[in-house]
């Protein structure tokens, strides 16, 4: 009645679930880089993240979004997306966005689509709105052919 057998009987895998109804984890978030204020950088920092900067930055810095703390000090150009600026920069910045705190010292020229200066900060240089190349306009369709969507369908 209860007997025990030598061997177990084999367990049969279970099938994969089809790739529409697996679960789906979610994109990993990327964290920002952080330069804390205890540490000195000399060089180039580029990629397309986002930098927090809290020490002291010596040379050129291309990144999606900068955010340089009330105490921290770059010396060098800055390219990216967003720049906000707490602490003192000395170089030029040419970005999307340029948002300077009541606290910000910037020695330098800005080149921007949208600038913001709080009332207190200090800002030394010539600052230009930047053009930037409006997206090609669809050229309108021949007489007697119909447009094509994104998709391949008329």
């Amino acid at each position: 009645m209860f007997n025990k057998t030598a061997n177990p009987p084999a367990r049969r895998p279970e099938p994969a679930p089809p790739a529409d109804l697996a679960p789906r984890r979610p994109a990993p978030s990327r964290a920002p880089s952080l330069l804390g204020p205890d540490l000195v950088f000399e060089g180039a920092i580029s990629g397309e993240g986002e930098l927090h900067v809290d020490g002291t930055l010596k040379g050129e810095v291309q990144v999606g979004r900068l955010v340089i703390g009330e105490r921290a000090c770059v010396e060098g150009s800055i390219r990216g997306g967003a720049v906000e600026v707490r602490g003192k920069v000395v170089g030029n910045i040419d970005a999307k966005t340029v948002k300077l705190f009541e606290t910000a010292h910037v020695e330098g020229d800005i080149v921007h689509e949208q600038l913001s200066i709080d009332v207190g900060a200090f800002f030394q240089g010539r600052c230009q709105q930047a053009k930037r190349a409006p997206a090609p306009a669809a050229k309108p369709a021949e007489p007697g052919l119909a447009p094509i969507a994104a998709n391949g369908t008329a």
